[in-house]
This record gives C-alpha cells, sequence and structure tokens, in this order.
C-alpha cells in the first residue's frame, strides 16, 4: 500500500485526502504518515476521508487537528465507520462534528454512507445547529428513521432561528437527505426546517419511504422557498394528495431548474395536474424533468407537449420511461419534435420499458385516496440497516386515477 498522502495544491486550494485507501486506524499512530502531513498543512481547505475505517481514538486526535484548521471549506466524512460497532460511533461523531463549530469558512459537510441510525443522531445536534455558516449539508443513506430524521430537522431549525436572532440570514442553500426511511413521521419536522430556510436552493429526498401525508406537509413547508432551483422525491408515494399540494407551491419556484418525481406514483390525474400547470409558464426555467414510472397516460404527454412548446424551452433533459403509453405514438412524436424546436432533439430518455394501464374497471376499483390497509400503522423507528447502511423501505404500492 502506498504510504503517500494525496495533496493538491494552487495559488489559493490546498486538499488533504486519504479516500478509498481502505485504512483501519483506531489511534493517531495508526494514521502516520498522513496524520502528520495534516498538521503541518498550514493553508488546507478540504479534507476527504471517505472509504476508512476510524476508530474513536483516530476522530478525537483528527478533531483536535480540525480544530486549528480556521480555514476549512470541505469536510468529507462520509463511509468512515464501516465495521465500527454502534457504541463508537457516537463518540466519533460527536469528536469530529464539535471541533468544526466555530469554523466561520465551513462551506460544507459530507456525513453520508454511514450507518448512524437514529442512535447516533443526537451526535451531530451541537455543530448543526450551531454552526450557522454552513451551505451545503449532505447526509444521505444513514439509516436515520423517523426520530433519527425528526432530531436532525429540529437542530437545523434551531440554526435557522440562530440566524435569525443575530440578525442574518441563513446560509443553508442545499440539503440532501435521501435514503434515510424518513417516513412520514419526520415529515412535518422537515417542513418546519425547510420554511425557516428561506434561501434553500437544492433539497434531495429521494427513497425515504415518505407517504402522500407527508408530501403535503413537505409542500406546504417548502411555500416560502421561492428560490428553490432543484426538488428531487424519487421513489418516495405521491399519488393525488401530495400532487394537490405540490401543484399549489410549484408556481412560487420560478427558479426551478431540476425537478424530480420518478417512481412517485403520481397517477393519470396527477401526471395531467402537473402538465397543466407547467403549460401555464411559471417555471419556464426548468432544465430537467424525470417523471419515469409515474402512471402517466397520453394525455399528459400531449399537454406536456404543449407546455414545451409554449413556455419549457429551456428542458434538456425529460424523463418518461416505464408509463402508460406507448414509446411510438403519435404523441410521443409530437413530443420529440416540440423537444427538437427548442434545440434539444435528443432531451427524451429511452422508451424501452412502457407499461400497459389498467383496463378501465380496474381504474374505477381503485381506492380513492391511494390508501391501502396498512396506511395507519404506527411508523417503525427502529433501525435496520442493510448491507450499504440504509433501512430497508416498504414497497410503494398505492396508485391514483384523480386528482
Amino acid at each position: 500500500m502506498s504510504t503517500s498522502t494525496s495533496v493538491s495544491s494552487s495559488d489559493n486550494h490546498r486538499v488533504w485526502s486519504i479516500l478509498g485507501k481502505n485504512l483501519k486506524a483506531d489511534t493517531a499512530d495508526q494514521l502516520e504518515p498522513y496524520f502528520s502531513q495534516l498538521v503541518e498543512m498550514k493553508d488546507v481547505e478540504e479534507v476527504h476521508l471517505g472509504g476508512n475505517s476510524l476508530g474513536v481514538g483516530a476522530c478525537e486526535a483528527l478533531a483536535e487537528v480540525f480544530k486549528q484548521k480556521k480555514g476549512l471549506k470541505i469536510v468529507n466524512l462520509a463511509d468512515i465507520f464501516t465495521g465500527r460497532l454502534i457504541t463508537e460511533i457516537p463518540q466519533s461523531l460527536s469528536a469530529l462534528c464539535s471541533s468544526l463549530i466555530s469554523h466561520t469558512s465551513l462551506i460544507e459537510i459530507n456525513l453520508s454512507d454511514n450507518a448512524f441510525g437514529g442512535r447516533c443522531a443526537d451526535s451531530m445536534v451541537p455543530f448543526l445547529s450551531s454552526n450557522t455558516h454552513l451551505q451545503i449539508f449532505k447526509l444521505n443513506n444513514n439509516g436515520l428513521g423517523p426520530q433519527g430524521g425528526i432530531i436532525i430537522s429540529s437542530a437545523l431549525l434551531k440554526n435557522a432561528e440562530k440566524c435569525k436572532s443575530e440578525g442574518k440570514p441563513s446560509n443553508l442553500k442545499v440539503i440532501i437527505c435521501g435514503r434515510n426511511r424518513l417516513e412520514n413521521g419526520s415529515a412535518s419536522s422537515w417542513a418546519k426546517a425547510f420554511s425557516a430556510h428561506g434561501n434553500l436552493k437544492e433539497i434531495r429526498m429521494p427513497q425515504n419511504g415518505i407517504r402522500m401525508e407527508g408530501i403535503k406537509s413537505l409542500s406546504e413547508g417548502l411555500e416560502n422557498n421561492t428560490k428553490l432551483e432543484i426538488l428531487d422525491l424519487q421513489d418516495n408515494t405521491i399519488t393525488k394528495i401530495g400532487m394537490r399540494s405540490l401543484i399549489k407551491v410549484l408556481p412560487k419556484w420560478k427558479e426551478l431548474k431540476e425537478l424530480n418525481l420518478s417512481d412517485c406514483l403520481l397517477g393519470p390525474s396527477g401526471g395531467i395536474a402537473l402538465a397543466s400547470l407547467l403549460a401555464k409558464g411559471n417555471n419556464d426555467k426548468l432544465e430537467i424533468l424525470k417523471l419515469q414510472y409515474g402512471e402517466l397516460d397520453k394525455r399528459f404527454v400531449e399537454i406536456l407537449t404543449e407546455a414545451i412548446a409554449q413556455h419549457l424551452k429551456k428542458l434538456k433533459e425529460l424523463e418518461l420511461n416505464g408509463n402508460w403509453f406507448e414509446a411510438d405514438d403519435d404523441c410521443v412524436e409530437g413530443l420529440r419534435k416540440a423537444l427538437a424546436l427548442n434545440g434539444f432533439e435528443d432531451a427524451l430518455d429511452e422508451l424501452d420499458d412502457m407499461e400497459e394501464p389498467p383496463s378501465e374497471e380496474e381504474d374505477e376499483d381503485e381506492d380513492e385516496d391511494g390508501k391501502d390497509e396498512d396506511d395507519d400503522e404506527e411508523p417503525d423507528d427502529g433501525v435496520a440497516p442493510g448491507v450499504d447502511g440504509t433501512a430497508s423501505l416498504p414497497p410503494a404500492d398505492d396508485k391514483d386515477t384523480d386528482v
């Protein structure tokens, strides 16, 4: 194994990285010679620790160094606890996060791909509630569960309240918190955090088992986020309840560039409602629209084609695979022509897995609210991490036909 630390430098930029070296370090001594080189760097701006297994002693030693590196801008702590006991992680995580509380230069922290579970969420609270300079927060694939989601979002809310008490706007621009089994149980808490951080530009919360009532809460919380440019809710369950709320706030996101609602069971009428809203021209900056496997039919395509021709002139990426219309239908040809007129003839994805719509009788028999017998069950706050550290999500099986 090479013992050289990856260090890059330029006039104003220095990076210290042991990314992917597969080290297992329980103490600072086991991080040598990497650790000494970090200590000696006076103007380090980025540190990348991912792809290693760090114990309590190693993390506490790194934390002491981080405290002295006041110029840190990016701290990447993704995937650093592989093979560690759950009893070790809170102390390690607390040391690393707390060391960054007073860093006014910090822009981004990445804590993704660590199997924290809700039990470790408290370790992040002092940092998240106190450092008001942070702009980008990445916490993806951690198995938080609903209770862990409440802890994290509540800390972010306190962060916004601290900004307000100090008479300054929130600096937080990006929140990425997908694959965390947040479910409906934490949705209202996240909604409050989003609403308080009015300068958010990017929110990604895919694969969280959030159902339509939770989507409704999130939508209402995002009403004040008029600077939003990216919203990713892929692989949650929207149906008509969630779509009703989304289409109320969508016109307010005039800066929106990317919308991902793939695998969200929008339903035929949900798709029609969305396309009809886009046809009004309130979201003419939209560049990326992802709506795969949403049970959308040709009526949606026809309305969207009109929206593209009249308003969505910047739409350069459109994903519609797995919906309820035929790939060789005339409506698809019309859609391609509309995209081509705007100079994006290759914007549409390959429609190689289109589905047959249900029969009219089956369509009428679907539950009006898109609920099943399990909808009223209490969410499981426990964490059952899989091989990738995330809790497994329940299958989404709701269908909707009417908004």
